[in-house]
């Protein structure tokens, strides 16, 4: 199809955007959403940029990179304690695009929203000469005063994680056809790419971290990088037990192939589970509550009164990671 024959960008947003928009998007027709945050709440806002080759491949399927995109800044809000009230959309479209794409794309999106229960309230659309390019802009709402920060982790709390850790990073590396991926079942690399294209955001959570914790954060980095991160702008560190992090079936059979494998297990990104620290007596409660929403929670170590980089111990062995999280520049 010729560029002549697509629609132009008001038509594009009433063809695709305009059936998924939430009510405050105002049908699409005006310049702004219009979004009243209910009595006694603060707004959390965050956004992440996705870019071709940089967080997603070409070939990856358009629904898939959607849900990713919405994924991503959901888990911040849940990270935060927040319960999803919308999103803002910018879509820059390289030249190639197709009708087809699209279509497939804005489908993800809308069950990811209907999902996330994390409505479109508007956006943009452009055209670029360089790669596909999109931002989501998530809005959340928080009883007053009581978003988790990441800076408020206390000495002597329990460090907790939700999920498994390192199924992303794996699932990335299974691209290259590793020898070690002749270890596992084909559902078992299943899983892995699944997590790695299809984040899981823990939204669920979000009113147990507001009781239960005292500082949170969502592992999109990597374990040992975010732990740093969190930990050091609390002025604290932490003592972690390698063999309490939680690791999926497939990602155990990766690692007993290949035991270096745990280390990118530890240091790889994409995982999108909650970091968080809770005050030992509040364990038990924020554990029940994690059971009634569906979520698995585990607890790895301790936060201490250290300044420098966290302590894994394995197999009586302790070590520092110094990689630190993904950063761009």
């Amino acid at each position: 199809m010729s560029s002549r024959e697509r629609p132009g960008e008001d038509g594009l947003i009433a063809r695709f955007f305009a059936p998924i928009a939430g009510e405050g998007g105002l049908g699409l027709k005006d310049d702004a959403a219009l979004l009243t945050p209910r009595p006694g709440h603060d707004l959390v806002l965050t956004v992440d940029a996705l870019v071709e080759r940089v967080h997603f491949l070409p070939e990856d399927a358009p629904g898939s990179i959607a849900r990713k995109a919405l994924g991503v800044n959901v888990s911040d809000l849940a990270a935060k304690g927040a319960e999803p009230a919308g999103f803002l959309l910018s879509l820059a479209l390289p030249e190639t695009w197709t009708e087809e794409w699209l279509a497939a794309f804005v489908a993800g999106l809308g069950e990811a929203a209907r999902d996330f229960a994390c409505p479109l309230l508007g956006g943009d659309t452009v055209k670029t000469t360089g790669p596909l390019t999109l931002s989501i802009t998530a809005i959340g709402e928080v009883p007053t005063d009581r978003m988790v920060r990441r800076t408020a982790a206390q000495v002597g709390d329990l460090i907790c994680v939700t999920g498994t850790i390192g199924d992303a990073a794996l699932g990335l590396r299974l691209r290259s056809a590793p020898a070690w991926a002749e270890n596992l079942s084909p559902d078992e690399k299943a899983h892995l790419a699944d997590r790695y294209l299809h984040p899981q955001p823990r939204h669920r959570l979000a009113e147990a971290l507001r009781n239960h914790a005292s500082a949170a954060m969502d592992v999109s980095d990597g374990l040992a990088g975010d732990l740093a991160k969190m930990l050091r702008v609390s002025g604290a560190s932490a003592l972690i037990d390698v063999d309490r992090v939680p690791l999926s079936g497939a990602a155990v059979k990766a690692v007993q192939a290949v035991p270096d494998l745990l280390d990118l297990a530890l240091t790889g990104g994409d995982d999108y589970e909650i970091l968080c620290t809770v005050p030992e007596k509040n364990l038990d409660s924020f554990r029940k509550e994690a059971d009634r929403v569906g979520i698995a929670l585990s607890v790895i170590g301790r936060v201490v009164s250290e300044h420098d980089l966290p302590v894994f111990r394995m197999n009586g062995l302790e070590r520092r990671y110094d990689v630190g999280s993904y950063q761009h520049f």
